[in-house]
């Protein structure tokens, strides 16, 4: 009966990035479709599945029709040269087209540029990747290449969290809620979702912005949803002036703790804001509070209480990194979008992300027996995922690709790169050009 009231209500489904859409929900799906008159379409790109639990592609039911779609309207003709040549040992299709720009009337093919760099990965990375940085926006006349702006139109993709956390400065705050933390504290890091950040993310670091740009609309309509001195019940038969004259002093001692070059640390924040009542705490951060804090036990006891003790900096950081104001993503965070310029870190220490290996992929780092044997039963390899996850990052670029390349033994590593022959010879460039 449900099925038939699917297919009664809706008789066109289209389900996109089907690639990465549950099996369970595909079969679900070509079971309706195989009894019910209805037409469902499924619209995606084996080659971008990059999530676990995803179906990859479909096996067409009989009758149906198997449409592809070989043109790439993103990528400009260089992308596009080394983008199939990714793609080569995946499902074998070759895109055609390019994108291109209209210039007295006639299309013409956007060139673009692609560039390897393949670096030492020693302590260096983060000066290194600024050098690239500037090497390209020479090379290339386009000083956008600098631009840490959101409208610079400027990615640097790296494989995991971590690493864009070292390099926009809230490493500490990044370990402390994820290293051995319960899934519920690691997986809101990103989003700003974990419960120790909430404050911090939807109401004091906001109250700082709107002060800092004198909005008291702002100011008031957060107090007033989040202040407990502004309960109604609390206000019943007193003035209300000088509880505001309150929470706006308490507002001024706020700021200066979080003030550029502050040495307060995320408890002196919360000890201010709970003596103050400025915004109501999450009752979890009572233990932590104390003026001698014991473990009681809670998952994630200790996590919470190595975040309090980060630097005030790191909060600000975070927020930039959330609020998509640095140009720092993930390889994964990005399928789907699309950007002028793109650069690409590959570095398999930094990331120390199993799922993944570039050097396996690249061919300069050898092969598990686990690896060997997935690759000669025809299982999923790490080879399979790391290609399809390139492949995303590589095709996200519209004008400019960079990928840099750290590794431990980068002779070695340049040779297994081109030999593999993703990238034109010309391409390859060293530490020793970056002056």
């Amino acid at each position: 009966m449900l099925r038939e009231i699917v297919a009664r209500r809706f008789p066109y489904i289209f389900v996109d990035e089907s690639q990465d859409t549950q099996p369970v929900v595909i079969e679900a799906l070509r079971q309706i479709a195989g009894e019910q008159p209805l037409c469902v379409g499924f619209f995606g790109d084996p080659m971008q599945k990059i999530y676990g639990h995803g179906a990859g592609a479909i096996e067409p039911l009989p009758g149906w029709a198997e449409i592809t779609k070989p043109e790439n309207f993103r990528c400009p003709t260089s992308v596009l040269s080394v983008v199939n040549a990714v793609r080569a040992a995946g499902d074998g299709l070759v895109q055609t087209r390019g994108r291109t720009v209209t210039v007295d009337g006639q299309e013409q093919p956007v060139v673009g540029t692609v560039n390897v760099f393949i670096l030492p990965s020693d302590d260096h990375r983060t000066a290194r990747l600024g050098a690239v940085r500037a090497w390209l926006a020479a090379q290339t006349g386009d000083d956008l290449w600098t631009s840490d702006m959101r409208d610079g139109d400027v990615r640097l993709l790296v494989l995991v969290h971590r690493m864009a956390a070292r390099r926009l400065g809230f490493a500490a705050l990044y370990s402390a809620l994820n290293d051995r933390a319960p899934q519920s504290l690691s997986e809101g890091i990103a989003d700003g979702s974990a419960w120790p950040l909430r404050p911090f993310v939807q109401q004091l670091l906001p109250l700082i912005v709107a002060s800092r740009a004198n909005d008291q609309f702002t100011i008031i309509s957060i107090l007033r949803a989040n202040s407990p001195c502004l309960e109604p019940e609390r206000l019943r038969g007193q003035a209300v002036a000088p509880v505001l004259a309150a929470l706006q002093q308490a507002i001024e001692q706020l700021a200066a703790l979080l003030a550029d070059g502050s040495v307060a640390t995320v408890r002196d924040v919360l000890r201010h804001v709970q003596s103050t009542e400025l915004v109501a705490l999450d009752d979890r951060f009572a233990a932590h509070l104390m003026d001698d804090p014991v473990d009681d036990g809670s998952a994630g006891f200790g996590n919470v209480a190595a975040f309090l003790e980060c630097n005030v900096g790191e909060l600000w950081a975070h927020r930039r990194y959330i609020l998509e104001e640095s140009p720092f993503a993930t390889h994964h965070g990005v399928k789907g979008a699309q950007f002028e310029r793109v650069l690409v870190v590959l570095d398999d220490e930094e990331a120390s992300y199993n799922q993944y290996s570039y050097g396996k992929y690249l061919g300069y780092t050898p092969l598990s027996d686990t690896d060997e044997a997935n690759v000669a039963e025809g299982r999923e390899s790490v080879l399979d995922r790391t290609r399809r996850l390139f492949y995303v990052c590589c095709s996200r670029a519209e004008k400019d690709l960079a990928v840099v390349l750290f590794a431990a033994d980068v002779a070695a590593a340049r040779t297994a790169v081109v030999e593999a022959r993703l990238f034109p010879n010309a391409s390859f460039h060293g530490v020793e050009q970056l002056g």
